[in-house]
C-alpha cells in the first residue's frame, strides 16, 4: 500500500517536471514570438509580413521544401526498398551513407557544395558546359538552386529512415508469395507493400518538410542574397540582426509564420500517428 501512495507521488512529480519543462522550453518561447509579433498591431505585422523580402524568403522556402519533399521522398523509398528487400555487395555501406547528414555540421555541407559547384569547384566546367550547351545560366551556389540542393541534403535520411524498420518488419514473404503467382512489381508494390508502409511514408515525408521549414546552416553558406534566395530563417536572423525597434519586431512577425507552419505539420503528425496506431490495431 505504501508502496503504491510513493510510486504514485513519483509519477506525479515526474508528470509535472515534465510538463513544467515543456512550458518553459516550448510553450512559453512560442507564445513570446505570437506576443512580440502582434505587441505593435495588426497593421504592423501585416506590413512586416507581406513586405517584398518576407515574401521572397517565403517563396523560395516553400520552392526548396516541396522539390526536397519530392525528390526524398522517391529517393528515400527506393533506398529503403533496397536495403529492406535485397541483399547486394555494398549493403552496409548505403545504410551508413544515408546517415551522413545526421552526422555532420550542415555548415560544413553547404561549404561542401561550395567547394563542389563554385566558381573553383570541380564541377564547374560541366555546369559552364551545360550553360554553353543550352544557352542558360544557372548556378549552383548562391542561387535558388543551391538552396534547393542543401535543403535536399540535410533532410535526406527523414523519409528513408521511418520506412526501413516498417519494411524490415513487414518481411518479403508476401511479395515474393505475389510474384510467384505472377503478379508485377508494380502490382506487387501498389497491392502489398504500399499499404503497409503508407504511414510510415507519410510520417517520413511531414518530418521532411519540419526539417527543410527550419534549415539555416547549410542554407546560410549557399544563400547571400537578401530578397532573392534567402529563406524565412535567414531573413529571420538578417532582421533581428539589423538591431532596430522596427527590425526585430518584424523578425517576430516573420518568425510566427514558421510558427504556424510548424503548427500545422504538427497537427498533421498527430493524425499521421493517431491513424497508424489504429491502422495497427485494427490489424
Amino acid at each position: 500500500m505504501n508502496k503504491k501512495k510513493k510510486y504514485g507521488l513519483a509519477s506525479y512529480i515526474l508528470i509535472g517536471v515534465g510538463v513544467l519543462f515543456f512550458l518553459i522550453m516550448l510553450v512559453f518561447p512560442l507564445v513570446e514570438v505570437i506576443y512580440r509579433s502582434l505587441k505593435d498591431g495588426l497593421s504592423v505585422y501585416i506590413e512586416a509580413v507581406t513586405a517584398k523580402n518576407t515574401l521572397s524568403a517565403l517563396t523560395v522556402t516553400l520552392i526548396a521544401t516541396g522539390i526536397a519533399l519530392v525528390v526524398n521522398t522517391l529517393l528515400g523509398l527506393c533506398a529503403a526498398w533496397l536495403l529492406t528487400k535485397f541483399d547486394f555487395p555494398g549493403k552496409s555501406v548505403l545504410s551508413t551513407l544515408i546517415d551522413i547528414p545526421f552526422s555532420i555540421s550542415p555548415v560544413i555541407a553547404g561549404l561542401a557544395y561550395i567547394m563542389t559547384f563554385g566558381r573553383m569547384g570541380w564541377a564547374t566546367p560541366i555546369v559552364n558546359w551545360f550553360n554553353d550547351l543550352f544557352g542558360t545560366d544557372v548556378s549552383l551556389v548562391f542561387s535558388v538552386p543551391g538552396v534547393v540542393l542543401a535543403t535536399i541534403f540535410v533532410t535526406f535520411p527523414f523519409v528513408s529512415r521511418e520506412l526501413i524498420p516498417v519494411m524490415n518488419a513487414q518481411g518479403t514473404a508476401e511479395e515474393e508469395a505475389a510474384v510467384m503467382l505472377g503478379a508485377k512489381g508494380s502490382t506487387v508494390f501498389r497491392r502489398i507493400t504500399f499499404p503497409h508502409i503508407r504511414w510510415a511514408l507519410l510520417y517520413g515525408m511531414i518530418l521532411c518538410a519540419a526539417r527543410a521549414f527550419g534549415e539555416f546552416g547549410a542554407v546560410y553558406a549557399v544563400s547571400k542574397a537578401r530578397g532573392k534566395t534567402f529563406t524565412l530563417p535567414l531573413e529571420i536572423d538578417a532582421l533581428y540582426m539589423a538591431g532596430s525597434a522596427d527590425s526585430i519586431t518584424q523578425a517576430f512577425a516573420v518568425s510566427s509564420l514558421l510558427v504556424l507552419l510548424a503548427i500545422v505539420l504538427l497537427v498533421l503528425k498527430q493524425v499521421v500517428e493517431y491513424r497508424d496506431k489504429r491502422n495497427s490495431e485494427e490489424r
